[in-house]
């Protein structure tokens, strides 16, 4: 949200112009129209471009910036190293971040190598269309084709419980970050914990 903030700042000349706008769990880009929107600018490709690279930018510098609340929920790391030893699992990214925002975040925390494709808001910005783009990349880069019993969309907002329902996909809603596990319950998940941190009860859903 600071780099967001900052430039939407620079360009516009509006300070805290995302403080009213909800982020967790949207794309990107429904964000910056709806901030734009709010201020009466005009909605267009060109504006959100240069958006995008002033806020990159900026985002290199703030995610190195060593403010609290910055990171990893629990379990995280743990997790993706035993999934990575794994031949028959797949990790894709599916994030409402655009890819290059979302690998700088991921970079600065050292998992980005762990996501071999994935699903941005650059493809859609609506959430609830992308898992399908990150299962025709998968497709494209292993050969194979998945059943929708076997894709698991893990995600900590009622959005990722969401996104997986249109397609089939199981949801595992972890209650680590914007959301308690009753705000999640209610959107009724396949599975759902509290954080990731009790691996071997996560693996079993998992697998």
């Amino acid at each position: 949200m600071r780099a967001m903030n900052e430039a939407f700042l620079r360009l516009f000349n509006v300070p805290d112009a995302f403080a009213n706008v909800r982020l967790a769990g949207r794309t990107d880009t429904s964000i910056i129209k709806d901030a734009l929107l709010a201020y009466h600018f005009d909605v267009n490709a060109q504006a959100i471009e240069e958006f995008k690279k002033l806020y990159y930018r900026l985002l290199e510098k703030e995610i190195k910036t060593p403010l609290n609340g910055k990171k990893l929920m629990p379990g995280v790391s743990d997790l993706l190293e035993v999934l990575a030893e794994k031949r028959d699992v797949f990790l894709g990214l599916l994030t409402g971040n655009w890819e290059k925002s979302g690998r700088i975040k991921l970079a600065h925390f050292k998992i980005d190598h762990f996501f071999q494709f994935g699903a941005f808001a650059d493809d859609s910005e609506i959430r609830n269309e992308l898992l399908p783009y990150a299962i025709k990349r998968f497709s494209k880069k292993f050969g194979q084709v998945p059943e929708a019993s076997d894709v698991v969309v893990i995600g900590d907002t009622p959005a990722d419980i969401q996104c997986a329902r249109p397609h089939g996909a199981t949801a595992v809603a972890v209650a680590a970050a914007h959301y308690t596990v009753e705000q999640l319950r209610e959107h009724q998940p396949d599975h759902l914990f509290q954080d990731l941190s009790r691996l071997e009860e996560v693996l079993k859903i998992l697998e």
